[in-house]
């Protein structure tokens, strides 16, 4: 079991005048530390479970491009990334390039999205949840093709796309691992088995019957259940003094006995870095075995 760096929250003591310091302070250590992962929230504005809209948000393809050039180790990725800010051609291009300039560390977490607050606001485009859904998977069929060889003509009900042309192609091959979020288990669910090589679920009481809808999924369309990374996005919360752990632990523990391969998550006061230090120090060690 791997352990992944969530940074949804971008307002720091020192403000917007130290926080490219900070971020970089943030990512070093948790690569130091034995993190896996390194995400970004795709939102324009801070959301409600964080804080008020109000916060410091940033983009996150730009910041993503930023930690590439802090870092050395760590895979990058937006979790997850909103499937209608950005049309398929150029999510595919903007993924290719942190795949390209952090030498093979880029991964495409992409979802269906659903702050319509923050769209409305700023005008970005959000459809109802059908069309929402067929999106995302024209968006997962045009970024799979153009990191293929096929440059063929791409015809889809809400995308046209003349010529699939990706140069230069991404570092890691076939293409950037990609994480679908989400439990639906009717569509994402599906689109999980179909198309990617991750699926992020949450922890909640359900998640063992969410595994047993993806491997239904798998054996439906003939995949290899086992192929499919599991990830959890929860809490990761060492306590100030490492207190906390223990408890973790057994939190991770039942996960891995699930089959979670990777346990993702944010963490209290994490620009103070000690949390991060806490967990490299006494949890990344002991779960690296399980």
């Amino acid at each position: 079991m791997r352990l992944g760096l969530h940074v949804p929250n971008f307002t720091y003591a020192g403000g917007p005048q130290t926080l490219a310091r900070d971020l970089t302070r943030i990512a070093e250590t948790a690569e130091e530390q034995g993190f896996a992962r390194l995400s970004v929230m795709d939102h324009v504005w801070q959301i409600g479970v964080v804080g008020p809209p109000e916060l410091d948000m940033l983009e996150a393809y730009t910041a993503l491009g930023y930690l590439a050039a802090r870092t050395s180790e760590i895979e990058l990725l937006a979790w997850v990334t909103a499937v209608v800010y950005r049309e398929p051609g150029l999510l595919a291009k903007a993924v290719t390039t942190l795949d390209v300039l952090s030498e093979g560390r880029a991964m495409l977490g992409i979802g269906a999205a659903w702050n319509e607050e923050e769209s409305l606001g700023l005008g970005l485009p959000f459809p109802s949840t059908k069309e929402r859904f067929e999106r995302l998977e024209e968006a997962l069929q045009i970024c799979l093709q153009m990191w293929s060889d096929d440059e063929s003509p791409y015809q889809g009900k809400h995308y046209t796309l003349a010529r699939t042309l990706n140069s230069p192609q991404s570092l890691r091959r076939p293409h950037p691992p990609i994480l679908i979020g989400g439990a639906g288990e009717k569509k994402t669910l599906r689109m999980v088995a179909q198309y990617a090589q991750a699926c992020n679920l949450f922890d909640t009481p359900e998640l063992e019957h969410k595994l047993e809808v993806l491997r239904g999924h798998c054996d439906a369309v003939g995949r290899n259940y086992d192929d499919i990374e599991k990830t959890v996005m929860t809490g990761l919360d060492p306590g100030p003094d490492g207190e906390k752990i223990d408890a973790l632990l057994g939190k991770l523990r039942r996960f891995a006995d699930l089959g979670i391969q990777q346990v993702h998550g944010s963490l209290p006061e994490v620009a103070t870095l000690r949390p991060l230090e806490l967990l490299g120090r006494r949890v990344v060690p002991e779960i690296s075995a399980w």
